[in-house]
């Protein structure tokens, strides 16, 4: 009797907890909200979101010309409490660009369905508008009349949000002056439910998912996941066997497939998988990257996950057909990526985050498009060490052995770019990214896809992957996206937790062998599906909660892909290989016991695997009553087959995580140079500025100026430091420069000019770039001795947001028809021609003497759309730099190798 009620005390004791949420055998408990498995098949929760039970009335706002982020600093914004009487509430007359502050009024319950009112005055940017042809921003930036849109409202409160980057997509918050006195208004309705800030309260599998792998264990909470995630994976399948990427989602994005079928798509639905992928592929074999920052590609440059995902593909399916056709296309796509993004000084290639592609939450706002293209990225760089990992492979089997050593280099050459670029040896994890201009620095932020790929594709040795898995910093609901975060920006990638990113997480955990990692990372995907009862897209880091990011989707392809692979990729630890499949089983303690797995079908074979005990050591592997030597299967078996592992049952070592408190920087100081000073806006909190000189540290200080000496050319970049000697990013870089460093060639003095109006330009007028328009600028300059020059162009490109579409402009660079590299011109705005801005920097050796600068389009520079590739070009600047050398800042003690 005793035996029996110490096991029942045993089996309802939590398999993990936290102070914040506990994960039973059947349960999860998050105080006040409880799920319980009521079956295999059958899940409920009373979870509401605490966002929805109080909506404060509270509203934060701002006023966006254009739709842009350019009324007042970030972080100061207009307050208003809507405490709705008859007729809903309603602002003062707000004048644009001076603060609406708090009124002291204490905040309470937002009413339902509030009607909010905001009175804008605009006379004073339209007066400007009509003196002087253009309204200059608080931090100097002109908009000309001839560029204004119209003037959209942001804020805190939904409908309202906070995404500069597709305001002007949002009709409903766009304001209107019907009477044209310059008095701008909109009506809102707050505090409206809709289906998407609800969750159900029970799930009851409807669809038959006995064509894919059966799961049973003894414990039920997993088992009914399991189920839950096998039916949206069904209902995530469109008409024409491509994926959904999410409920609210409807259509197929290279990353988002390509990550869901490394996780668990390939051999699902293996046929799925490949027609989605195709679906990404242009009429010219190469692989679409997806609308995004400045235009896409190459701005963005993490479609080559697409290669990481055909491979499993061909490994799963063994199709040589296939394998051929996606050599072709991942080949093609590699070649113009050498062309255009790899970086010879680095090893590293360039281009934004993988995945994470909304620029404010994850890059200082001062950063363009075109400095999006100049930063090296951890994610982004550890996809294209794996891709050509694999275009290497795939060489070898098809007989290309020369071409097969040309991508093992490249591989070996991105792998060590990352290793002695962006390693942190005191934080003993990768920094996230190269940032700056003519120098870079690592920004020490921890992002934890970058980090868990560089564990999972070998990019860091054992030792250092052990290292990454302890340290890297992980919150209370999950790994989030980045660590620390941005101050200012709402959830989304910044101080969100998205679960493929955690289960990616957790394959690392598992292959260092750190149990208590794996644990945390099964709760981190076990609790927001059982609370949710669906695999959402994201949740915010604070408080676990789905309702508060800013774009959100239930029923998420990659979400749900990773947590079915937590019973075959880890509990099971099935891996593919070309020529047969393999087990690597990670079970930690807490789930010890007997599980099975019916009816996994493995190209001509369907086999049946029960397992038994705890570990990630493998004590008998038995096929069809026959113990084996090797845990392992062959290619070409066929029919079914009878599989029974029995697991060592031995403790895993004590190993260690980084478990921290949710944290945020500093906002990055604004810097300006001017009469021999440096001078910055003081950042509440700082206790220090630090002060980095041509990438390399220079001074430390409390005071926000610096008597600066001028000499030559040299770039400065501030960061603020807080109390526990965090810093903000770096402010954005500031050229000091003398005269002499610098000349500037005015492009219309070298190629026909063009007619267009727009305004903003310097010298007498500009020019043209197009697919058939001055496809070749040649620039005769003369440089006055031997050294580094950094070289750039003043451009226009209204074809686009900054954010979305595929119209960012490319030219290769020649020096002496010696190629230097590309400028890339990114979208600046829609139809906004008078929007000027600096393309990327180059730097070239240059004797003394003259030379021909040549801007050329060239067959390998064709973007994402093919017939749009245009810009508009004013100058071309030529700066004499100091010094050959890369440096990077060691930033607050944190020094990369």
């Amino acid at each position: 009797m005793l035996s029996t009620q110490s096991d029942a005390q045993k089996n309802d004791a939590p398999l993990w907890q936290s102070k914040e949420y506990q994960v039973f055998r059947d349960r999860v408990l998050q105080p006040p909200y409880e799920a319980k498995a009521l079956s295999a098949t059958e899940l409920t929760s009373n979870y509401k979101s605490p966002s929805n039970l109080f909506k404060s009335s509270q509203i934060v706002f701002k006023f966006a010309i254009n739709g842009k982020d350019n009324e007042m600093p970030s972080g100061k914004d207009h307050h208003f409490n809507c405490v709705a009487e008859i007729g809903g509430c309603q602002t003062p007359l707000i004048k644009f660009g001076t603060q609406l502050k708090d009124d002291g009024s204490k905040p309470a319950a937002l009413s339902p369905a509030s009607k909010f009112t905001v009175r804008l005055d605009m006379r004073e940017v339209l007066s400007a508008f009509k003196t002087a042809g253009y309204y200059t921003t608080f931090n100097g930036e002109k908009i000309y009349k001839e560029d204004f849109k119209g003037i959209y409202i942001a804020g805190n409160s939904a409908p309202l949000i906070w995404d500069f980057d597709n305001l002007a997509k949002r009709s409903d918050l766009e304001m209107k002056d019907p009477d044209g006195d310059g008095i701008y208004e909109i009506t809102l309705t707050l505090n409206v439910p809709d289906e998407n800030t609800q969750t159900a309260s029970q799930w009851k599998m409807t669809k038959d998912a006995t064509a894919f792998p059966q799961y049973r264990s003894g414990f039920q909470m997993a088992d009914a996941l399991y189920n839950l995630s096998l039916e949206e994976m069904i209902k995530a399948v469109e008409p024409d066997s491509t994926f959904r990427t999410g409920k609210e989602w409807a259509g197929v994005w290279t990353r988002d497939i390509s990550y869901s079928i490394i996780l668990s798509m390939a051999y699902l639905q293996p046929q799925v998988a490949k027609n989605s992928l195709l679906r990404k592929v242009s009429k010219k074999k190469k692989i679409i990257q997806d609308t995004g920052t400045g235009g896409a590609w190459p701005i963005s440059t993490d479609r080559m996950i697409w290669a990481v995902a055909a491979w499993e593909v061909y490994k799963v399916t063994g199709d040589k057909d296939w394998l051929q056709e996606a050599y072709t296309i991942v080949k093609n796509s590699v070649e113009d990526d050498l062309q255009n993004v790899y970086d010879p000084q680095t090893g590293l290639v360039k281009g934004e985050s993988s995945f994470l592609d909304w620029r404010e939450q994850t890059y200082p706002k001062w950063m363009q498009p075109a400095d999006i293209f100049e930063s090296e990225n951890l994610g982004t760089n550890a996809v294209h060490f794996q891709a050509n990992v694999v275009l290497g492979k795939m060489a070898t089997i098809l007989g290309n052995e020369q071409e097969a050593k040309k991508y093992d280099d490249l591989s070996s050459s991105i792998k060590a770019g990352i290793n002695k670029h962006l390693w942190n040896s005191k934080q003993k994890y990768y920094g996230q990214y190269l940032y700056g201009r003519s120098y870079k620095t690592l920004s020490p932020r921890a992002e934890a896809l970058g980090e868990a790929l560089t564990v999972i594709f070998d990019i860091a040795d054992a030792a250092r992957q052990k290292e990454i898995v302890a340290n890297t910093p992980i919150t209370a609901y999950g790994i989030s996206c980045i660590y620390p975060q941005i101050p200012d920006i709402p959830p989304y990638h910044n101080n969100a937790v998205w679960p493929f990113v955690q289960t990616y997480w957790l394959w690392a955990g598992a292959k260092t062998g750190n149990e208590k990692s794996v644990m945390e990372s099964i709760s981190a995907i076990y609790r927001p599906a059982a609370m949710f009862l669906t695999n959402k897209e994201n949740f915010v880091a604070d408080d676990g909660d789905f309702l508060g990011t800013q774009i959100n989707s239930s029923n998420m392809l990659w979400s749900l892909s990773g947590n079915l692979s937590i019973v075959h990729k880890v509990f099971f630890g099935i891996r593919f290989h070309e020529d047969g499949l393999s087990f690597e089983p990670f079970v930690p303690q807490a789930y010890a016991g007997k599980r099975s797995l019916m009816n996994f079908k493995y190209r001509d074979a369907v086999l049946d695997i029960e397992m038994e005990g705890f570990g990630n050591k493998i004590k008998s592997f038995v096929v069809d009553g026959k113990e084996q030597t090797r845990p392992a299967l062959p290619a070409m078996l066929t029919g079914k087959h009878a599989i029974k592992i029995v697991l060592s049952s031995s403790a895993f070592p004590v190993t260690a995580v980084n478990k921290v408190a949710n944290y945020s920087t500093l906002p990055a100081p604004k810097a300006i140079y001017q009469a021999n000073t440096l001078t910055w806006v003081l950042v509440p909190k700082a206790v220090q500025y630090k002060v980095i000189k041509n990438g390399i540290d220079f001074t430390t200080t409390t005071k926000n100026s610096l008597p600066i000496k001028v000499s030559g050319y040299d770039e400065y970049m501030i960061f603020a430091i807080d109390k526990k000697g965090v810093g903000s990013f770096a402010s954005e870089p500031v050229m000091v420069l003398a005269p002499s460093a610098m000349q500037q060639y005015e492009l219309e003095q070298f190629a026909t000019p063009s007619t267009q109006a727009y305004k903003g330009f310097s010298g007498t007028g500009f020019i043209e770039t197009n697919t058939a328009t001055n496809t070749k600028i040649e620039v005769p300059i003369t440089v006055s001795q031997d050294g580094e020059y950094v070289i750039d162009c003043h451009y226009a490109n209204g074809n686009g947001p900054t954010n979305t579409e595929n119209k960012c402009a490319i030219r290769t660079v020649k020096a002496d028809n010696k190629m230097a590299g590309v400028f890339v011109f990114p979208q600046r705005g829609v139809n906004e021609w008078s929007n000027w801005g600096y393309s990327n920097q180059l730097k070239v050796y240059l004797t003394k003497g003259k030379h021909i600068i040549s801007i050329e389009y060239l067959s390998s520079n064709e973007n994402m759309n093919v017939g749009i590739n245009q810009a508009m070009l004013d100058h071309l600047r030529i700066i004499q730099a100091k010094q050959k050398i890369i440096h990077y800042s060691t930033m607050l003690g944190f020094e990369p190798e």
